[in-house]
């Protein structure tokens, strides 16, 4: 039996994922939350995780803290879109072994879920363009930390005190980054970061 944890904020979506895995006799199914505080505890120690990509998110970002406490040695197999480059960063930089279009057939989700399992990599082909762009994401660690906290509304100078910088270098971070980004302004960069899934 592949021991398999799914873990999806929207109850919705995790109960219908459950239900499908279930219906492979090959699977032991349970679920759990992105979110902190919202287990439901089934695996004891899962061999595969399946999750959003988007919920790693609502983790330390591109950790598996929302998924550590199910367990941090089973393999990471995420459920994607090709138009957000950077969630791909992010799963890529999380650990993710599989890579599965949200598009895809149930066949195939169940496909990547054996592949997984035996410590092999699984990509949708249907993510390739997706990966590319990822690979050509223009901003540094810092820059995007920079464009995560103004995406949340904070100040030039509310993000200088929470990155300890001074306010002419985060000046300078965000220029840098409507530059590379070819934004109008730091409202059009966090429109184009948000919308590749950078932020």
């Amino acid at each position: 039996m592949i021991r398999v944890i799914v873990a999806y904020d929207a109850q919705l979506m995790r109960s219908a994922l459950v239900e499908l895995l279930r219906s492979d006799g090959a699977l032991d199914v349970s679920a759990a939350s992105c979110l902190p505080g919202r287990q439901e505890r089934g695996a004891l120690s899962p061999d595969v995780c399946v999750a959003d990509a988007d919920s790693l998110e609502a983790s330390v970002r591109g950790s598996r803290a929302a998924l550590s406490d199910a367990s941090s040695e089973a393999a990471l197999l995420v459920l994607a879109t090709p138009e957000k480059p950077g969630v791909l960063r992010k799963a890529f930089n999380a650990g993710a072994l599989g890579y599965v279009d949200k598009d895809c057939s149930p066949c195939r989700l169940l496909e990547a879920i054996h592949t997984v399992a035996k410590g092999e990599r699984f990509i949708d082909e249907s993510l390739a363009f997706g990966f590319l762009q990822a690979a050509e994401m223009p901003l540094t660690p810092r820059e995007l930390s920079v464009l995560s906290l103004a995406a949340e509304g904070a100040t030039i100078a509310e993000v200088a005190g929470d990155l300890h910088l001074s306010q002419g270098t985060i000046r300078n971070y965000m220029a840098s980054v409507i530059r590379k980004i070819g934004a109008r302004n730091r409202v059009d960069a966090i429109r184009i970061a948000q919308g590749a899934g950078w932020t």
